[in-house]
């Protein structure tokens, strides 16, 4: 695919580029470059220096950081899944890191592209795979799993009030023909909704359509356990931010680094600890650092954003 227009707009870019306090001749991880945005600013920091690694499991996402990026140095691409830091690690020889930075939203470029399949703005198939060599989509979820599992999933992923009902009429419609497109799938969700639940600003599919990206690409499963993955490969004092979208996933990023600042196990009613367990990181930010007035009014699509930033001890 010709990826000339990728285009997506970092979120909170400066902030996060910041809270990475890049240092000359360190060795940076962004675990999901995307169009290359935070990359670009990570590089120009290092000016020539250290190394950074870019990661993205999305073909077009690498192909395009790696045209935005060429005239930077010491820059090494992977096409991987970030939660796989051991092995990409392992295989370029890097033992330790000093900083990592995870954007887990879905690239406008994703949203926008028709053929992506992702955005119930466009009609298209339905897909939303970010590694498009990726067996299961959206297609396949949709048509093939039951009223149950489907129930679940939007309650789960989605937070969906109306999960059932949405549930019952997709598999409604699919008993007459399959449901291909984003547009079929959004008409048939916004038919389940009680219109009087509808939310201002927000297409009612909306919910269900996040919970079925999640779904597709495993988004949350194993989440918490990268995170510690990539907590362990950094250096003393490095940074490791990480922007969420959704309760869901700011809810493990949270709780994750909570428990690496603070492992103890012992019951609270003891003087002292004695499980031995030490803290690895500690709290960079006491609360995560959501984008101004100005950067939403510019970019809408970073209203949801937060952003969480710990140091190595």
């Amino acid at each position: 695919m010709d990826t000339s227009g990728f285009r997506h707009v970092s979120v909170l870019a400066d902030e996060s580029v910041d809270g990475l306090a890049v240092k000359p001749g360190g060795i940076y991880l962004d675990g999901t470059c995307g169009g290359g945005g935070h990359s670009a600013l990570i590089a120009e920091r290092l000016n020539g220096k250290g190394r950074l690694i870019c990661v993205d499991r999305d073909n077009d996402a690498v192909s395009a950081a790696g045209k935005r990026l060429k005239k930077f140095g010491n820059i090494t691409f992977a096409r991987d899944n970030f939660s796989n830091v051991n092995i990409i690690l392992d295989k370029l020889g890097i033992k330790l890191l000093d900083g990592v930075l995870l954007d887990l939203g879905v690239s406008s470029w994703q949203l926008d592209e028709p053929s992506r399949g992702f955005s119930f703005l466009h009609p298209a198939r339905l897909d939303m795979r970010m590694d498009r060599e990726a067996g299961k989509d959206a297609r396949e979820i949709v048509n093939t799993y039951d009223e149950e599992r489907l129930k679940r999933i939007f309650t789960d992923f989605g937070e969906e009030r109306y999960a059932g009902r949405v549930a019952r009429a997709i598999v409604r419609e699919r008993a007459v023909k399959p449901v291909e497109t984003t547009s079929e799938l959004a008409a048939i969700v916004s038919g389940a909704i009680p219109r009087a639940s509808w939310e201002q600003n927000k297409h009612p599919a909306t919910r269900v359509f996040q919970a079925i990206r999640i779904e597709v690409n495993n988004e949350l499963d194993g989440l918490g356990q990268a995170l510690r993955d990539i907590s362990a490969r950094l250096n003393a004092g490095g940074r490791f931010c990480v922007i969420t979208f959704h309760s869901l996933e700011d809810r493990i990023v949270k709780n994750t680094f909570k428990s690496l600042a603070d492992p103890c196990e012992c019951p609270r009613s003891l003087p002292y600890c004695v499980c031995g367990k030490e803290a690895s990181v500690k709290a960079v930010t006491k609360k995560p650092i959501i984008p101004s007035d100005e950067e939403i009014a510019e970019n809408p699509r970073a209203r949801s954003a937060k952003l969480r930033i710990v140091q190595k001890i």
